[in-house]
């Protein structure tokens, strides 16, 4: 029984104490109430706004068990630590709302047992309890509680009044409630002669023991004085605090197969003391006598035992097996009772076989003549059958046959269809190379760097469209598997879509080429531009040279200005 079930357990009490009409639905503001105690008991972060979102108030009227578990899974149970709270407070607040309802001791003071030694009864009936509501305990519990609590004060239980006593209270599911064992308890009849403070004593010993936890003497690790602590035994981890309000924890030891219990010599003023030895450290206790040592030993190695196991403490472990002993004796008192009945029928059975043999034998002989037809008939309707089925079985091997080879078609498709999502990867790679280098060209011209740049935007989004037709075209893939019969008019209309959007970058690629030529001519113009410009700088740097003085030479022909002449030449031939 996990932690979530034992606390629902009290749940069901507090909120059927709550439920006072009895009509299996409990107002929302006392819900309301009901849920922030649970908050503060348990520890829980309030939720205020869950809280007066769930609850408000509206027209829907009171909120039945059913209604209230959603919020109670959700926002309580599913946030409850184990460890974080104190089991017994959260039982301490269950037990006061449903008792002041239910609990009805005697009012001249005559109980047996004390309001606080009830809760602890109510506590252990829980425990006990099957785990089906209404919660009730079945008459092999309700005894084997009882002789625990007996045995505690060395007294023997009279089982025989204690079946007539089951036997003449009224059991409902199969059981007693918690109100009818506390009456039982209350009224005295089975611990007759004893006093209240004894039955206390008792019933605080079973307590403990059930709850596994109690006071030792504990030896400090650094300081080595003794000091006594709080126990709680777990399945796999012993804790330790200040007090039994376990509010400060101290520490803890955990439990695993690795672990082990030794019984230690009296010494350091001390008595009855045993250590509990893990891989890393050692911890040694006191009990205050040799029976709790025997019984804190028992429990520990138990719980050492059944955490190697994999189970959860000694007496859940207990009550499962008494449990299954149950039904075990219920299985085998059905069988008998199942076989004494089927051995009633069998020898009326023989009875009217023995009055009908007469009527059979003379009806024997029409039967084998019927039968004989029957037969006839029979073999007729299974020849035909036979031949009905070879037919069927003719058609299903060629569908299977058609089946496979469309599988083989759609495969090779599919095989097509990946082969050509790898060539567009292929052609958005050479794209992308050939997009760089046209970026890289374009920044050497600024005139036609605009167009440049509408054109590889527009690549840009034909990439994108390539993308998403890839995409796609992946996502068909997978549907081919799932969608056969569709899978060709979908992969038909997808390469329509391919290579329209193919002829559209074909058509930027051509216009592309086209602006790359414009480009090409617009540098070989610049060039041839550059190159006469740089013609008519050498020309007019030719004209512009000063002329040097010549020879003034006289001679026949040209006298003074015959210097000039070669000047002259050179001017006319660079006109010319």
């Amino acid at each position: 029984m996990d932690l979530r079930a034992e606390l629902l357990k009290s749940i069901w009490y507090a909120f059927t104490a709550l439920d006072v009409e009895k009509s299996g639905k409990v107002s929302k503001s006392q819900l309301k109430v009901l849920s922030h105690n649970l908050y503060t008991v348990l520890h829980i972060p309030h939720d205020p706004v869950a809280l007066e979102e769930h609850f408000r108030d509206d027209d829907d009227g009171p909120v039945s068990s059913q209604g209230y578990m959603p919020y109670l899974n959700k926002y309580i149970l599913d946030k409850v630590e184990e460890g974080a709270f104190v089991k017994e407070n959260f039982d301490e607040l269950c037990w006061t709302l449903t008792a002041k309802k239910n609990y009805k001791p005697d009012r001249n003071g005559n109980s047996v047992v004390s309001h606080q030694d009830a809760f602890k009864l109510w506590c252990l009936f829980n425990f006990l309890s099957e785990d089906k509501y209404p919660l009730v305990m079945v008459p092999d519990e309700v005894e084997y509680l009882l002789k625990k609590i007996c045995t505690a004060m060395n007294v023997e239980l009279n089982s025989c009044e204690l079946e007539d006593y089951l036997s003449q209270e009224p059991q409902g599911q199969g059981g007693l409630t918690v109100w009818q064992f506390l009456d039982m308890v209350n009224s005295g009849r089975f611990l007759r002669g004893l006093e209240q403070e004894a039955i206390s004593m008792a019933v605080e010993e079973v307590y403990q023991e059930v709850i596994e936890d109690g006071y030792l003497w504990k030896k400090g690790q650094l300081r080595r004085n003794w000091s006594e602590r709080w126990f709680m035994l777990k399945p796999s981890v012993l804790s330790y605090y200040m007090s039994e309000e376990r509010k400060e924890k101290k520490g803890s030891i955990a439990l695993d197969k690795h672990c082990c219990v030794e019984v230690l010599p009296d010494r350091d003023g001390k008595r009855c003391m045993f250590c509990v030895k893990t891989s890393s450290r050692t911890y040694e206790m006191s009990a205050s006598d040799t029976r709790q040592r025997q019984e804190w030993t028992l429990a520990i190695q138990t719980a050492i035992r059944l955490q190697a196991e994999g189970k959860k403490s000694l007496h859940k472990d207990l009550k499962q097996k008494r449990r299954e002993q149950r039904e075990q004796r219920e299985q085998r008192k059905a069988a008998k009772e199942e076989e004494m009945q089927r051995l009633k029928q069998l020898q009326e059975e023989k009875e009217r076989k023995l009055q009908e043999l007469e009527l059979l034998k003379e009806a024997q002989r029409q039967a084998e003549i019927l039968l004989q037809e029957e037969e006839q008939r029979r073999r007729q309707q299974h020849e035909e059958m036979q031949r009905t089925l070879e037919i069927q079985l003719q058609e299903a091997e060629q569908a299977r046959a058609s089946m496979q080879a469309e599988m083989v078609l759609k495969e090779a498709e599919a095989e097509r269809q990946r082969k050509r999502i790898l060539e567009l990867e292929d052609m958005q790679e050479r794209l992308q190379e050939a997009l760089q280098q046209e970026v890289k060209a374009r920044q050497d011209e600024e005139a036609v760097r605009y167009a440049q740049a509408r054109l590889l935007a527009e690549e840009e989004e034909k990439l994108k469209e390539l993308m998403k037709l890839k995409e796609e075209q992946e996502e068909y893939i997978i549907k081919t598997q799932r969608e056969k019969q569709v899978l060709k008019q979908e992969m038909e209309n997808k390469n329509k879509c391919l290579e329209e959007a193919q002829k559209q970058l074909e058509e930027v690629r051509v216009n592309r080429q086209r602006v790359d030529q414009d480009v090409m001519a617009a540098q070989r113009k610049l060039r041839q531009a550059s190159t006469n410009v740089k013609h008519w700088n050498v020309q007019m740097n030719r004209l512009m040279h000063p002329i040097g003085p010549g020879d003034k030479r006289t001679n026949s022909s040209g006298g003074v200005f015959s210097g000039y002449q070669p000047l002259l030449s050179r001017r006319d031939s660079s006109l010319k």
